[in-house]
């Protein structure tokens, strides 16, 4: 059964270091780990929603 995503989310961070705008990035493994659980909702939610039809 074919899952057809037809919404994309696109989010950008721009952080300026060379002018003090140093910051700590996050954790790589957590922000991994929240977007694989947003992702895991999202076609959860898909899936529900083709069960309904």
């Amino acid at each position: 059964m074919p899952i057809v995503v037809d919404e994309i989310v696109i989010s950008v961070e721009v952080s300026n270091q060379a002018s003090g705008g140093g910051s700590t990035p996050p954790d790589a493994t957590s922000d991994k780990q929240t977007i694989v659980s947003e992702c895991v909702e999202r076609v959860l939610e898909i899936l529900q929603q083709k069960q309904e039809r």
